[in-house]
């Protein structure tokens, strides 16, 4: 049992990264920018790695049929992908990717032509993935990749927790913004300030690296993160002015007192 836990979760974290630069190169082919992709904050994609478990649990026993490991790796993977961004999109209250403008999309969470690179990447798994990792678990001892895997267990966590608070903190703003812009409150300037003021000047830093990960979200609530921006900056600016009649009102008592 242990060494099913072991290397499964070695596999995982193993298949997560290299998903993780799959999605880093195919981004960069079209934009020619590098993209910190994923979820996480570290160098992996946990649902590249969730697949790979799946198709090698499910479909290593086809090992002699490919079209049903291609066939079935489409299903699986596509189910997977469909599962997770409803459950993100549950949890979070926003939607981090959308396929709606793809052909044959189904509400915005799969489409076809990805479904089908996942086929691929399912006779990959079965057929070269997993004789390599064979291979590569057989050149050093189980108790070393035992200490490797609870080393990765331990940073992944941390990642997920980390991670997970961040994109908290992102929807947490994306709410609050919208609920400032459908208040009467907006209104009046004045009262919509000192709100805005109370409920954003606790946050210090803007997720940025989600929001470049996960452009349909970014656009999907552009709008409200300039609105953050702007009164972030009005804030600093206050504080600067306040900061200022401070050290003015400090001179002219020391003058009076002299």
């Amino acid at each position: 049992m242990k060494d099913i836990l072991v290397y499964g979760f070695l596999i995982f974290i193993i298949c997560s990264f290299v998903g993780y630069f799959l999605e880093v190169f195919w981004i960069y082919l079209g934009t020619k920018k590098l993209v910190n992709r994923g979820f996480l904050s570290g160098p992996v994609i946990p649902v590249y790695g969730f697949g790979a478990l799946l198709i090698l649990i499910c479909l290593l026993r086809y090992y002699n049929d490919p079209i049903v490991v291609f066939v079935f790796g489409i299903i699986i993977t596509s189910a997977l992908e469909y599962f997770t961004s409803f459950m993100l999109e549950k949890i979070f209250h926003n939607k981090w990717w959308d396929y709606s403008d793809k052909p044959y999309n189904l509400n915005g969470r799969i489409c076809l032509k990805n479904s089908m690179a996942f086929g691929v990447l399912a006779l990959f798994i079965v057929y070269l993935a997993m004789p390599l990792l064979g291979f590569l678990f057989s050149l050093v001892s189980e108790k070393v990749w035992t200490v490797i895997a609870i080393v990765t267990f331990i940073i992944f966590v941390i990642d997920v927790i980390y991670s997970t608070i961040v994109a908290y903190n992102l929807r947490n703003r994306i709410i609050i913004v919208e609920e400032l812009k459908n208040e009467k409150l907006a209104m009046i300037p004045i009262i919509f300030e000192k709100k805005l003021k109370e409920s954003i000047e606790g946050f210090r830093t803007f997720p940025n690296r989600l929001l470049k990960a996960f452009p349909d979200l970014e656009r999907q609530y552009h709008n409200s993160f300039e609105i953050m921006k702007k009164y972030r900056e009005q804030l600093k600016k206050i504080r600067k002015d306040l900061k200022k009649e401070d050290k003015k009102k400090k001179k002219i008592k020391k003058v009076n007192k002299k």
